[in-house]
């Protein structure tokens, strides 16, 4: 049988049915949220949390769209976009996504077809930001049913970001650890709508664009991290 036969096509309820998602993303928490809006959307989601894990699932399977973290723990996404938009044949929708919206020039110059700045909460702009990429057939049928749901995800994943953070901010603070944690954390920060963590992170970036002791922003980002992983949740 015709494996087309078998993909199930878009509604207008559903403008996304029959696409496979793969989330290039090492937050859990944002992948939370990306997880809800494709399946509110009806897209099939798959998840890799690092370059090296994104290329062995995409030596094994080929999603309909990419959206991938310009920040991950073991280089840039904007390798990973590069290498895929020029791969034949191409994957047909590349997204990039960050909290950083600085990056956005960078993010289409490497070849991605559109830019997503995280937080990403929004139903209907998460649908268009795929959707006017798509090819015709691709398209559901008919006018759209717009929504402004806002998607809230579960906080046990919040947390399990900020373990994961915490790993890194007990081991010696070097330049590449510490851009690491204010790159991931300034995202989790956006994504949790938590105000304060983001003010923490930005001062120990601050130290470090201008070579001062990261000890103490080390520290006090760290007690917050705690205090927070302790909590369930942002104070």
């Amino acid at each position: 049988m015709d494996e087309l036969l078998l993909t199930p096509a878009p509604t207008a309820r559903r403008p996304l049915l029959g696409l496979t998602v793969l989330v290039v993303e090492d937050s859990r928490f944002a992948c939370e949220a990306l997880r809800l809006l494709c399946q509110r959307s009806g897209a099939r989601i798959r998840r890799a949390d690092s370059l090296e894990n994104a290329r062995r699932h995409l030596a094994i399977y080929r999603p309909s769209v990419v959206m991938i973290d310009v920040g991950l723990p073991d280089g840039s996404g904007l390798d990973l976009i590069e290498m895929l938009s020029q791969a034949s044949p191409r994957i047909e929708v590349i997204i990039g996504i960050s909290g950083d919206t600085d990056i956005e020039e960078q993010v289409l110059a490497a070849g991605a077809d559109g830019f997503i700045p995280k937080p990403i909460a929004n139903l209907a702009a998460f649908q268009a930001a795929i959707l006017r990429h798509l090819p015709a057939d691709k398209q559901p049928p008919g006018p759209r049913i717009i929504t402004d749901e806002m998607i809230n995800p579960d906080l046990v994943a919040y947390r399990d970001d900020l373990h994961h953070i915490s790993e890194f901010l007990n081991t010696a603070p070097n330049s590449k650890n510490i851009s690491y944690v204010t790159q991931f954390l300034d995202g989790v920060a956006r994504s949790a709508q938590d105000d304060a963590l983001g003010k923490a992170v930005e001062d120990l970036a601050a130290l470090k664009s201008t070579g001062d002791d990261l000890t103490p922003g080390v520290n006090a980002l760290s007690d917050m991290v705690e205090k927070r992983i302790a909590a369930g949740g942002p104070l």
